[in-house]
């Protein structure tokens, strides 16, 4: 009812911007003409419900859509868009229909963008409060295997999702035995009716591999249908999460079909618009920035300016990711004097201290100005400015199950890695958040990550 109201109230400061726009601020592109503001009004009035009802007939007011990012943006716009036809289409027909053109175009945008930051800000109000403990739904996993456990942590870390998982249901495990961390066994998938009743429980998830089919098809066949909770089901490869899927009717078989990619249709897209929009008129601002540290780079030590590096972006297709020179030309001999560093650098890619580094490289790596060439591997569309680690074909098979979904999207300059330690932390850490990132992506991450950025290169943390 407040999503609504909210919208109601929107859209009639929508249809009144658009009315000052177009006939109170005397821009040059609309002709003089005079107009009621009565008229108008009672347009708005007839006209806001009809909005309301595209709205709801657009699946606005559904879940599946409810505070859904860019889906949600997208059912809007198309809702606007129907709305403005099915006017212009009446008044077609209906000549005492009397309405400018200018303000109908005015009128669509207007809702659009309005409602738009409306039901943004309510989200972010939402996501807020959820991770603080309000407006969740309490959660049963049914199986307590590993995909349960998976499960379950992955939700805890995106309390925004609006779930809080409250225990498992498995008729493996003993009754209050400890699944993870906070987590426990609540009682027999038999008991699953008094449970929900207990625990007052909105949901159950089921974790498919823990489960024998029969079992399956007996809890799908209770709680399928209940009007008292709602069953979500895992796809039972909870590694496919990377990737993303669809659910197609093939034959009249439902099948799972798996993206070869992770980004599709309009992620792609304002990925892409995001990474020129900022890239273009970053590399003008800092080209001469760019030339006194080459000249730099050439004065230090004998050796190429830029540094390829072979690494594999998305699909495994490889290519040279550029990075200003850091180290000496001959840095595989000094490093064969330094057995313990080179130890290091087999198992975490990364050391405090390391000698085939130049003095200006330290420089470079401590304010990140090295990295600043990989702008050009993003205009090549090699790269994002934000994504996972750069993965050279050597290190892929060290990622073992996770290699290849890490290559369903771009590496990037900065990610969830740069901003939570760096080279700081674990290699299994810095793995972990790069799946994080992948399985968790939306535009908004890609924007938060890139201010968080600029903090984390200018207090240098965990950079060297």
């Amino acid at each position: 009812m407040t999503l609504l109201l909210g919208d109601a109230v929107f859209l009639a400061l929508a249809f009144a911007a658009a009315y000052v726009v177009r006939f109170e601020l005397g821009l040059p592109i609309f002709e003089e003409v005079a107009a009621l503001p009565q008229l108008y009004v009672r347009r708005s009035v007839m006209l806001i419900p009809l909005w309301l009802v595209l709205f709801a007939l657009f699946h606005l007011y559904d879940e599946r859509y409810l505070l859904g990012g860019t889906r949600e943006y997208a059912q809007l716009f198309y809702a606007c868009s129907v709305g403005m036809m099915g006017v212009i289409t009446f008044a077609f027909f209906d000549i005492t229909f009397i309405i400018a053109r200018g303000w109908l175009v005015l009128a669509w945008l207007c809702a659009f963008l309005i409602v738009g930051l409306w039901r943004f800000g309510l989200r972010r109000v939402v996501y807020y409060l959820r991770r603080h403990g309000y407006f969740l739904s309490p959660v049963l996993i049914v199986g307590a295997n590993e995909e349960g456990r998976a499960l379950a942590e992955q939700l805890s870390h995106w309390l925004s999702s609006g779930l809080h998982v409250i225990g498992f249901v498995d008729d493996e495990r003993p009754v209050g035995s400890e699944v993870a961390s906070g987590w426990h066994v609540l009682g027999r998938i038999a008991e699953l009716e008094r449970l929900i009743a207990e625990w007052g429980v909105r949901e159950l998830i089921v974790a498919t591999t823990a489960l024998q089919r029969a079992t399956l098809l007996e809890v799908f066949r209770s709680y399928g249908t209940s009007n008292l909770v709602r069953l979500r089901m895992s796809s039972g490869l909870f590694e496919i999460l990377t990737t993303g899927v669809q659910v197609q009717d093939v034959g009249h078989v439902p099948l799972l079909s798996v993206n070869k990619v992770r980004l599709t249709g309009m992620d792609i897209f304002l990925k892409t618009a995001l990474d020129y929009a900022l890239t273009i008129p970053c590399l003008v601002l800092i080209a001469p920035l760019m030339l006194v540290i080459a000249v730099l780079v050439k004065l230090d030590s004998p050796g190429p300016i830029i540094y390829r590096r072979r690494v594999l972006g998305v699909g495994g297709r490889e290519f040279d990711a550029f990075k200003f020179r850091t180290m000496y030309v001959n840095g595989d001999e000094i490093l064969k004097q330094y057995p313990e560093v080179a130890e290091a650098l087999r198992n975490n890619h990364k050391c405090a201290w390391d000698p085939r580094v130049t003095r200006l490289g330290r420089i470079l790596r401590r304010t990140s100005l090295d990295e600043l060439p990989q702008l050009f591997n993003v205009l090549l569309r090699q790269m994002s400015l934000v994504g996972p680690r750069m993965i050279s074909p050597a290190e892929l098979e060290k990622y073992g199950k996770w290699g290849m979904n890490l290559l369903t999207i771009p590496p990037g300059i900065t990610g969830l890695w740069q901003v939570s330690g760096r080279a700081d932390l674990s290699y299994e850490e810095r793995v972990q958040l790069d799946i994080s990132y992948i399985r968790n992506y939306t535009i908004w991450l890609d924007l938060q990550i890139l201010w968080r950025t600029i903090p984390a290169v200018l207090q240098c943390r965990g950079a060297y």
